[in-house]
């Protein structure tokens, strides 16, 4: 009985140390897991993942839309000029041999009835001015009217049909940075088309005295592109291509258009007036000031003008015209340069830290003719005093810069020759002076003094 409980024992115990070891070695562990739902906190944010905010298929910028609606309509200027010189020997003995000198450039379809505009500078002297279209066809142009200081010019040709036109837009409304495209025909290349961005607005080129707030571009223009059309991607026309900044003469970056509310403009003025209405302010200012500050600084005000009357004050600095922004004399002259005589504008000045918004009827602009190189001003003669002292021209002298103690004045004097060669009027005159003085030429001036003495004055 004994030895059946001592194996009965030692049986238990064995069970119990197998069934350790199954435990211990061979069965898969279970791990009970204790899950319990907690609230999903949410927070608000202006942040927005950028495959949310731009579109899966990038759209590159078009320009083949405003390429086909402006190639047609910009055109082949040719201007042929006759000229006479000496060109041999035997033209010394023969006289002056005429001859032709042809320049080309490009020109900008405006209406369907035929009204072209280009650069005054391609038809400059002209004797015979040829339009050639896109489809090849010729027509002789009849000049309108031009604007040598802004140098636009508009031309007329009679066409059979209709004829495709480039309409006008807003220069005002264009922003740095958008893309242009130049439409015309450089060294005779028909229907060229090249692309750029609006690099700059108000851009003033220095020497260049004619538009003083140009449109500059990248986009690419060389020699016969002037007159040409620069346009949006709508193909409507925002500038007309006139220069280039080059040592080459050929293009290397650069160029610049005279702005489409400009051009628009002096178009309007030479079609219903048949000259250029120039609208003023009624300011004098510094140009040294343009670095200094932010807007034109009113250095004058002159008498009978809009701004006396609108109470405009010397040290008011210009800001905003309009709604348009101002930070140069560029820019400013660029937005009077678009208005007429007698309309109104609203001027935003800043008087001593204050913003005060002024409305300003501007009036027409005098037409001064100035010597810059001797400091007069000069004007044309009237019937009485050319009957007076028995000529057929000359320009008189009505303001001079302060003469030192013992110099001569030469107020009242009437400018009649210079080198030999006779002034009919007071703009011939001017421009010669500066010419001449220039090129740093020999200048002999003969002058009727106020009493009628006939006197010669030699400047070196």
């Amino acid at each position: 009985m004994k030895k059946f409980f001592s194996f009965l024992s030692v049986a238990f115990l064995g069970g119990i140390v197998a069934l350790g070891a199954y435990k211990a070695f061979l069965e898969e562990p279970v791990v009970i897991q204790q899950t319990s739902e907690q609230p999903i906190q949410t927070f608000q944010t202006n942040f927005k993942p950028a495959f949310e905010t731009t579109d899966a298929t990038y759209a590159p910028t078009d320009f083949t839309i405003a390429a086909e609606k402006t190639v047609h309509a910009v055109v082949h200027v040719k201007n042929t000029a006759v000229k006479s010189g000496l060109n041999s020997w035997s033209d010394l003995f023969n006289g002056p041999r005429k001859y032709e000198q042809v320049g080309t450039g490009s020109g900008v379809i405006i209406s369907s009835d035929g009204y072209i505009v280009t650069n005054n500078h391609v038809i400059a002297n002209a004797t015979d001015l040829e339009i050639t279209l896109n489809n090849r066809k010729k027509y002789k142009a009849e000049l309108i009217g031009k604007d040598v200081e802004n140098d636009i010019a508009l031309l007329k040709i009679d066409a059979d049909g209709l004829l495709p036109y480039i309409p006008f837009s807003n220069s005002d409304n264009l922003k740095v940075g958008e893309w242009v495209l130049a439409v015309g025909n450089p060294y005779n290349l028909t229907s060229t088309v090249t692309a750029g961005i609006i690099s700059a607005k108000g851009r003033d080129l220095q020497g260049n005295s004619a538009t003083d707030s140009f449109i500059q571009t990248d986009a690419a223009v060389n020699p016969g592109n002037s007159g040409g059309a620069l346009v949006n991607t709508r193909g409507e026309l925002v500038g007309i291509n006139t220069a280039i900044s080059s040592r080459t003469g050929s293009y290397v970056g650069y160029s610049f258009a005279v702005p489409s509310n400009i051009a628009k403009k002096i178009i309007d003025d030479i079609l219903e007036f048949g000259k250029v209405q120039e609208a003023i302010i009624g300011i004098n200012y510094d140009p040294s000031s343009d670095n200094d500050i932010n807007g034109v600084k009113i250095t004058g005000i002159t008498e009978n003008g809009g701004a006396i009357k609108a109470g405009l004050k010397v040290g008011d600095v210009i800001v905003k015209i309009n709604d348009v922004e101002i930070t140069k004399f560029s820019e400013l002259s660029g937005q009077l340069k678009a208005k007429r005589p007698g309309e109104s504008v609203n001027v935003t000045v800043d008087r001593e830290g204050a913003k005060l918004i002024k409305s300003v009827k501007l009036t027409e602009k005098i037409e001064q003719f100035i010597s810059n190189a001797f400091q007069i001003e000069l004007k044309d003669l009237d019937k009485k005093e050319l009957k007076k002292f028995g000529i057929s021209g000359g320009a008189k002298v009505i303001r001079e810069a302060p003469v030192d103690e013992g110099g001569s004045s030469l107020m009242g004097y009437i400018i009649t020759k210079i080198n030999g060669k006779s002034m009919t009027t007071a703009s011939e005159t001017a421009r010669l002076l500066d010419n001449l003085t220039r090129r740093r030429y020999r200048i002999k001036v003969e002058m009727i003094t106020p009493k009628g003495e006939v006197e010669q004055y030699v400047f070196r």
